[in-house]
């Protein structure tokens, strides 16, 4: 499945309906991560209906208890294409008895892609077509190629954001046995550090205003993503020489230390009435 124009071409793959490739057919530069087995296999997954997992690895839902993977049921799934012409393309998932052994939700989840010149649009919507409210947290996990360009080096590139941040990090320990706390942190622009990233294991901001971030290095390649209303901003990526950096909108977050609650309860979940609609979207400049 792909989308093409005079210039550029996106490449889909039906497995968690990800972006497999996004290449300037002019200079044959590729921006998307595609995956690699020595460093991360994940290409771009959207993360629903958790981000991260539980502590436990386990969550509660009405007294019962369920598990999932981590980022949730989407990643793992092969999504069907309801719909494509030259510009756009959609993507559909329906629960099924497996997603609803982990989940116990019906839902409908739809991701539609327009390409309009440099620019790949992606939506989302996910329909409540149960008769219960239904829980779940929603963010994005994109990978990029980084650096670009031969000759450059990961420190090389920099996130410019389109406004001045204050803002809170999240700073946790991986292990969770160390309750997690917030600092805050003000920047309109940082450089893309193996160092920091791996300090921190996942560098994760909480209050983001900025509506765009762009990834950029020396030679003028980068990226450019709309992130408009999404107040969870994370970085990160897998080793100190991985040729990638994910740039990655939430909704909300994970377990960063122990927690014993119920799904409903858990800090920036959403809760989606029987019958309604969850939107959102972002989108992904190339230059």
């Amino acid at each position: 499945m792909k989308l093409k124009n005079e210039r550029y071409e996106v490449c889909f793959v039906e497995k968690g309906g990800e972006i497999l490739s996004f290449t300037d057919l002019q200079s044959g530069l590729q921006y998307m991560w595609q995956g690699d087995e020595a460093y991360w296999t994940g290409k771009n997954p959207t993360l629903f209906p958790i981000v991260g997992n539980t502590y436990s690895k386990t969550y509660t839902i009405d007294g019962k208890e369920y598990a999932m993977k981590n980022h949730g049921l989407i990643r793992q799934m092969n999504l069907k294409c309801t719909y494509q012409d030259e510009q756009k393309l959609v993507m559909s998932l329906d629960s099924d008895e497996e997603t609803l052994s982990k989940y116990p939700f019906p839902f409908h989840y739809e991701i539609a892609y327009t390409l309009v010149e440099d620019t790949l649009h992606i939506d989302y919507r996910i329909t409540n077509i149960g008769d219960r409210v239904m829980p779940f947290i929603f963010g994005l996990h994109p990978g990029f190629r980084c650096p670009l360009c031969g000759g450059e080096k990961f420190i090389d590139y920099t996130l410019k954001f389109s406004k001045q941040e204050n803002v809170e990090q999240v700073v946790f320990d991986p292990s969770g046995k160390v309750p997690y706390h917030m600092e805050k942190r003000s920047f309109d622009t940082l450089q893309c550090s193996y160092e920091e990233i791996s300090k921190y294991a996942t560098i994760i901001y909480k209050g983001i205003k900025s509506d765009e971030v762009t990834l950029s290095g020396p030679k003028g390649h980068g990226v450019r993503m709309n992130i408009k209303d999404f107040p969870y901003f994370a970085v990160w990526t897998a080793k100190t020489d991985a040729p990638f950096i994910c740039l990655e909108p939430w909704y909300g977050h994970g377990d960063f230390s122990p927690l014993d609650v119920d799904f409903y309860e858990r800090e920036d979940t959403q809760l989606l009435q029987p019958q309604e609609t969850f939107s959102t979207s972002y989108s992904i400049q190339v230059f």
